[in-house]
């Protein structure tokens, strides 16, 4: 029975939108937003696309809009807006109801009958919360359109598959990953039918391609809560199909300074990289930067605890397999790998010297290095420490700003040796360097005096100063500039509270 639920609650439905829908109902169809971007409306959420489905089919679809691209054998239609400004309803994809029967391939239907009744059209679709439609009046919802109860579950956080589980996910085994992405994306729950459905057919994600197996469990990390996300898939028995190598790791325990063992250490850590925001690069990092604990375990009798050695090597390699595997982007591969191979990169912060920083610099390159950083920061909250930050990382992040920064050097000057000895010509000589450290001196007290004007019409007042006068001027440069260096290094040191 078709449940209709009356609404005057008005919405932020985006102008093109509501035009496209007018169109359509001019055009004497009837025309419904349906699908995620109903539940997310329904959520006060913002929806990311907007889909909506009528009664005409491709053709007449066509006939009603300017431009629009047909490129599928399922009905679907896109609508494009050039003129609009937001990129979520630059193009908008309409769809004819449609009955759909089997479903070979585990994703696409055999056969595909284009309907005239909007019931038909929500109950292929895959879960309650995504089985609702809305019509508009003036801009505003009109009528909600609830088949199979997506609004009590939507009010108790609940996301359940449309019918019988099992068929939902025999027809796109995709479903059973989306599934648990939707529950943490949204922080709902899962329907116990449905859950244990996923359970007894994981198998069959085995029959979907690797790329969007890929790309749901990219969107599972970059959740705001990929932990549980990862539990789910574990304890539906997804995960071994995916990254079986992270389940190795449970029961693995660690030493003293770790409270939990190596899979939950992961978990925790990545998790921190989703609470502070971070890039997906650094959330696979902070995900895979310990997998190779337990191939690299060992014991010490001294110290009488595991022992892990070499465990960053290996897991810089395993990592490449795995996202290789799951056909990662060249780019994302090479860079996560070498976050991981070089994320043990601590030392005594009494005996680090600037030269075994700068070393570290070149092996993850300038771009990563605080990239490096931040992923320590959250390996440190995943072994139970209350403190991302402290003082020896803290130190260790002052000597990269450090050898990061440019000294202060003549080199800053807007003009060098050459331009020195052809205005004054000069031949090559120490009397160059004295000239140009004299001038350093007058920048440092007054940047606005670094011009190629000013500095070339002084060199020519210090090139007719005696040689006794001028190294005098140029003593006094170099002291200026030790003094200059000490003080940005002191504010440095000042910015990450270390002596």
């Amino acid at each position: 029975m078709m449940i209709i639920m009356k609404t005057m609650e008005k919405s932020s439905i985006p102008a093109e939108i509501v035009q496209i829908i007018e169109t359509l109902e001019k055009g004497g169809f009837q025309a419904y937003l349906v699908g995620g971007c109903v539940r997310d409306i329904l959520l006060g959420r913002i929806p990311k696309d907007w889909d909506i489905t009528t009664d005409a089919k491709p053709d007449q679809i066509q006939s009603l809009f300017p431009k629009t691209v047909y490129e599928n054998h399922f009905g679907t239609v896109a609508v494009i807006n050039e003129q609009t400004k937001d990129e979520t309803v630059r193009s908008v994809e309409i769809t004819p109801y449609r009955l759909e029967s089997g479903y070979s391939d585990r994703r696409h239907p055999d056969n595909l009958q284009f309907s005239t009744k909007i019931e038909d059209d929500l109950q292929r679709r895959d879960f309650t919360v995504n089985a609702m439609a809305i019509s508009l009046s003036k801009g505003s919802i009109k009528d909600i359109i609830d088949l199979y109860g997506g609004l009590v579950d939507i009010k108790d956080k609940t996301i359940r598959a449309v019918g019988k589980p099992e068929d939902r996910f025999s027809e796109d085994a995709l479903r059973m990953i989306r599934a648990i992405r939707l529950c943490i994306e949204l922080g709902f729950t899962c329907n116990q039918e449905t859950f244990s459905a996923i359970q007894s057919h994981n198998s069959l994600i085995k029959e979907i391609s690797i790329e969007r197996i890929r790309d749901e469990f990219e969107k599972i990390i970059m959740s705001p809560n990929p932990k549980r996300g990862l539990e789910m898939l574990h304890e539906t028995k997804m995960l071994q199909y995916i990254a079986p190598t992270l389940e190795i790791g449970i029961g693995v325990k660690q030493p003293q300074a770790h409270a939990y063992d190596v899979w939950e250490h992961l978990l925790r850590t990545v998790q921190h990289a989703a609470d502070k925001g971070l890039s997906l690069d650094l959330r696979l990092a902070a995900l895979f930067h310990d997998v190779a604990k337990p191939q690299t375990k060992g014991f010490s009798q001294e110290t009488n605890q595991p022992t892990f050695y070499g465990h960053e090597v290996v897991g810089s390699r395993e990592t490449r397999k795995i996202l290789e595997k799951l056909k990662f982007s060249r780019a994302t591969i090479e860079n996560v790998a070498k976050l991981v191979r070089w994320h043990m990169f601590f030392a005594d912060p009494e005996q680090l010297t600037l030269s075994a920083v700068r070393r570290m610099i070149v092996n993850v390159g300038r771009d990563n290095i605080w990239n490096l950083m931040d992923l320590r920061a959250c390996d440190r909250i995943g072994t139970g420490r209350p403190k991302e930050n402290p003082y020896r990382l803290r130190k260790y992040k002052t000597m990269v700003e450090e050898a990061l920064r440019d000294p202060i050097s003549v080199t800053m000057l807007k003009i060098d040796g050459q331009e020195i000895m052809a205005t004054c010509k000069l031949t090559p000589g120490p009397k160059i360097g004295m000239i140009l450290n004299a001038l350093m001196e007058e920048v440092l007290d007054d940047p606005k005096l670094n011009t190629k004007e000013y500095l070339l019409r002084k060199s020519q007042d210090l090139c007719a100063l005696p040689d006794e006068d001028l190294n005098k001027l140029a003593s006094q440069g170099r002291i200026k500039k030790a003094e200059a260096e000490e003080n940005d290094l002191r504010e440095i040191r000042k910015k990450h509270g270390v002596s």
